[in-house]
């Protein structure tokens, strides 16, 4: 796999060509791509291209721009986006940056499709509210703060976003979703977290085969992850490449 490829071509279809579902507004200008959503979507900065531009001024119209607006975004910063001081120009300007991660991308083909589950375990496809609960559930539980936004999401895309629960008995352990980008090359996978006294059992890796199947089924021919630390690990050897790292600056 040709890093530097695909990592413009995730540029070019995924961050210019952003699809946030039903309500979002997608507004372009010189160097930047944003979306701006209702209160329970995503709202930020997809994509910058501002090294024949002044950056300064340009990041003091996105939060003019967002604050008509009226709600909290954030500028995705990616670790190949110009000028190369553009964290420092977002601190300065009062952005608060999350934790990084690691952008990750397979060949949907390469990875394995076969969940291995521990005894004990089953996987239950989300297909309705009661499924869309326990997503939350889990993910509330895995990593804190309140997840009812991706209930919502669920219910509201159910042919653009799959979620599938871990079940061990009746409770849920781990959840993790698909996105299928239309129109391009990439499927998405999002969550994935496993309640701490089921880690280090499989059902982690189990989740992500049974997405990478979905992702397959439905075309796709690369699968893009945001990894954390704890994850990036396990999706390395599972085949995934690191094509870069990304910031969220959050501004409020």
């Amino acid at each position: 796999m040709d890093v530097n490829e695909i990592l413009a071509r995730f540029d070019r279809e995924i961050r210019q060509q952003p699809q946030e579902g039903p309500g979002a507004v997608v507004e372009r200008e010189p160097g930047v791509v944003r979306v701006v959503r209702a209160p329970d979507g995503w709202t930020g900065i997809t994509w910058t291209g501002l090294s024949d531009l002044d950056a300064d001024e340009v990041i003091a119209a996105q939060i003019t721009r967002f604050a008509a607006a009226g709600v909290p975004w954030e500028w995705k910063f990616y670790s190949h986006d110009r000028p190369e001081d553009l964290p420092a120009r977002l601190l300065k300007a009062g952005f608060e940056p999350g934790p990084p991660e690691a952008l990750l991308v397979a060949e949907v083909g390469a990875l394995p499709h076969e969940p291995k589950l521990p005894d004990g375990v089953r996987l239950v496809p989300v297909t309705d509210a009661e499924g869309a609960e326990l997503v939350v559930r889990v993910h509330d539980e895995v990593f804190g703060g309140d997840h009812a936004a991706i209930g919502r999401m669920l219910l509201d895309r159910p042919d653009e976003v799959k979620a599938v629960v871990a079940m061990a008995g009746d409770r849920p352990i781990c959840a993790g979703r698909v996105e299928f980008h239309r129109g391009t090359d990439f499927a998405s996978i999002w969550g994935g977290g496993t309640a701490e006294d089921w880690r280090g059992r499989g059902v982690f890796k189990a989740v992500v085969a049974y997405r990478a199947a979905q992702a397959a089924a439905a075309g796709f021919r690369y699968l893009q992850v945001d990894a954390s630390d704890d994850s990036r690990p396990i999706l390395k050897r599972l085949g995934f490449a690191e094509l870069a790292t990304t910031v969220p600056f959050v501004h409020e």
